[in-house]
């Protein structure tokens, strides 16, 4: 995958809930199709932590569920840094081996949005706007 696809208006839901659940991480599912967000599944961090993210097994489950309900898939993970910029840190890393699909980080220090993707190396990708 060599970019993700995004609208304004899904990226003001995921800045809001990142503001929301401030001091600490937020996270979210993003479904889709061919690179494009079509929708988002808005997860607790059961963590309650501001530098790590833990989306529940019961929210998991549910949100594959939703995916093959409505036909779509899991195209990406995200979350927020609330006090850092918008990069995968090594706990992400990590995680990213056993979730390999995209990773949006949004920074709560300069507002901005990054897409990550594991490939041999961790590789920053394009997002757009639709």
């Amino acid at each position: 995958m060599q970019k993700i696809i995004i609208t304004q208006s899904d990226k003001k839901i995921l800045t809001k809930h990142a503001e929301k659940e401030e001091p600490n991480e937020s996270c979210a599912i993003l479904f889709g199709k061919d690179n494009f967000v079509s929708e988002i599944f808005l997860t607790q961090n059961i963590e309650e932590s501001p530098i790590n993210f833990t989306i529940s097994n019961k929210q998991l489950i549910e949100a594959y569920t939703i995916a093959e309900e409505k036909k779509i898939e899991v195209i990406g993970i995200f979350h927020s840094h609330p006090n850092s910029e918008a990069y995968p840190s090594d706990t992400d890393k990590k995680f990213m081996h056993s979730n390999p699909v995209v990773w949006i980080i949004y920074s709560g220090i300069n507002k901005d949005f990054k897409a990550y993707v594991l490939e041999s190396d961790i590789v920053e990708i394009p997002i757009e706007e639709e």
